[in-house]
């Protein structure tokens, strides 16, 4: 009666011992219930605050000490109690209650916890196994078996598994080994080959053309094509200046000649409107003291003189995008003035004065923004604290860093080169105006100092456009051949030659001589003035008359020299051209 009293208290000292287990765990078994009544559920908490209090607290040093035997226990009380204990420092305790038809079996082994929870109501059985899987049950046969020496041994590894050189070189993210040294690694550096093959890539024939295209076959192929563009703008500003007063003077001489009316043609109409802007900015312009905006540029202190520069640049592209379509405009409503009839003839005139209006205050602003820029240029010259230089690294570089590293497609970089051409022969103009500035209030030797300026001011602008197209063509995968077809374009432009590129997708190259006729003219004019004899005023009409005759004369014989060979060389690259395409050679 002793023991089995002593090992029935031991069993209850277990169960105690369990007790914090229980109380986090009444919820998950209350949940593991599968019967919906909730009578048993009901029973089973009545049943728990009746035996609570009857058992003792048990002990720390009574769960911590070794008991070699293993004990038993049942106690049935509406239910029974079936404990065991397996003693040890890994010990096993198994404890199983029932209540009511469910049969709750925790096993504590090594801190694990596991739960059996069957109950059998209206002959259905739910079984609900928590944190354990199938291979639960095997693993707890194996706790069970091992004998009761207080330890569970893990499975020791074989020697053979725990070898680390085998395991170092069966691992197929291996790289170094033990015995690698810094000699043997750089000795398979040596024997690798290339010493550059982890940032670099193997050469290629392709490769090899890029780089010659890149420095020497585009560079020339593009100047070419930009002096090119740079005459035609010359011969358009030369036609400007002495085709249009001509055809001027033979409509005046025709219409006093024949002292009657007769409506002049959509040409005819284009050039007086032409005539009219070209003469309205050039009056306009006469009223600008060109010495007060200069003393201004100069006198600044806020904004540095490339700024200015960059900014009037930027200004002119916008207006030379704009005038091209408003003298669109005026030329339309000169075709459709010419061919009206003459119930509409009032609305058609109406039209072509407001477009005439549009188009001389579009070109009066233009003239005076290129003006602006060329008295600039001219302060930058003049100046010896290196403004030049500091508006030619700005103003090129800031061209490169805006174009180069960017995505085009044929059509912009053919666009890009025509901007380039204009942009060159706006400098040239700019450099006249300088030219004419020294002129009349230079002292001392100052031609040997524009022209050097003037030279680098060109040398830069060449440099900057080659390298610009250069890389250009590297970074859009363009051939230099891209560049001869922009050519082939220009000189099909040129002898009026309309092909499907040029229909299709206007690759034409749009200059409206206007504005920069306007400044040449306003700053040529002084010059003349100040060379001009002193004289009576009939003497003095006469040299102003004669000058005028010989100005003509000059860029008449430039015009027809500069159109000739245009057209000359137009026509032999042409024919060059298709006879390539015929023989498939190289450009």
């Amino acid at each position: 009666m002793a023991s089995r009293s002593s090992g029935r208290n031991l069993s209850f000292e277990i169960l105690n011992h369990s007790s914090s287990h229980e109380e986090k765990e009444d919820g998950f078994l209350v949940n593991y219930q599968s019967d919906p009544v909730e009578k048993p559920n009901r029973r089973r908490k009545k049943h728990k605050r009746k035996h609570k209090p009857l058992h003792p607290a048990i002990h720390e040093e009574l769960i911590t000490h070794s008991h070699p035997a293993v004990h038993n226990s049942h106690l049935t009380d509406n239910g029974s109690i079936q404990n065991s204990y397996i003693g040890g420092g890994g010990s096993v305790v198994c404890s199983t209650v029932s209540e009511g038809g469910a049969e709750i079996q925790r096993v504590y082994g090594n801190g694990e916890l596991r739960q059996r929870n069957v109950n059998f109501a209206g002959g259905v059985e739910t079984a609900v196994e928590e944190n354990a899987t199938e291979d639960s049950g095997v693993e707890e046969k194996q706790r069970r078996s091992e004998p009761p020496n207080g330890s569970i041994a893990a499975k020791l590894e074989t020697a053979e598994s725990l070898d680390w050189n085998k395991f170092m070189a069966d691992d197929p993210n291996y790289l170094f080994s033990r015995e690698k040294s810094p000699v043997k690694y750089f000795m398979d550096e040596m024997n690798k080959g290339m010493s550059l093959m982890s940032t670099t890539t193997l050469g290629s024939e392709k490769e090899r053309e890029k780089v010659y295209d890149t420095i020497f076959r585009l560079p020339w192929r593009c100047e070419l094509l930009i002096d090119v563009g740079f005459f035609v703008c010359l011969d358009s500003f030369l036609s400007l200046l002495t085709i249009m007063p001509t055809k001027i003077l033979m409509i005046l001489w025709r219409f006093l000649s024949a002292r009657q009316f007769k409506k002049p043609s959509a040409a005819e109409f284009s050039d007086i409107g032409c005539f009219i802007v070209l003469a309205s900015g050039v009056v306009l312009l006469g009223q600008i003291d060109i010495s007060l905006i200069y003393h201004m540029i100069r006198g600044q202190g806020t904004i540095k003189l490339y700024v200015v520069y960059n900014v009037l640049e930027i200004f002119d592209k916008l207006c030379q995008s704009f005038g091209g379509d408003v003298l669109q405009a005026l030329f339309n409503s000169s075709e459709g003035l010419a061919s009206c009839s003459s119930e509409n003839m009032i609305f058609w005139i109406l039209r072509f004065i407001s477009d005439q209006a549009l188009a001389m205050a579009f070109s009066i602003l233009h003239s005076f923004i290129l003006l602006a820029q060329a008295i600039t240029l001219s302060t930058c010259i003049v100046a010896h604290n290196n403004a030049l230089l500091a508006l030619l690294v700005s103003n090129n570089f800031a061209e490169i860093k805006s174009s180069v590293f960017k995505r085009f497609s044929k059509d912009n970089i053919h666009s890009l080169v025509y901007s380039d051409s204009i942009e060159r022969f706006h400098i040239s103009a700019f450099l006249s105006a300088v030219l004419a500035q020294n002129i009349l209030e230079a002292e001392g030797p100052w031609f040997e100092s524009f022209l050097s300026n003037a030279l680098m001011v060109f040398f830069c602008e060449m440099l900057i456009d080659i390298i610009k197209h250069s890389f250009l063509a590297k970074f859009n995968d363009m051939k230099p051949i891209v560049y001869s077809e922009f050519l082939e374009e220009l000189c099909s432009q040129t002898l009026n030659i309309q092909t499907e590129n040029t229909e299709g997708r206007k690759r034409t190259l749009t200059f409206i001589p206007l504005a920069p006729a306007c400044v040449v003219i306003r700053v040529l004019t002084p010059v003349y003035s100040a060379h001009l004899p002193l004289s009576p005023l009939p003497w003095r009409f006469f040299w102003i008359l004669f000058l005028s005759v010989l100005t003509y004369v000059m860029l008449t014989s430039l015009k027809v020299m500069v159109g000739m060979g245009l057209q000359k060389h137009a026509k032999w690259y042409v024919d060059r051209c298709r006879r390539r395409k015929k023989r498939f050679h190289n450009d």
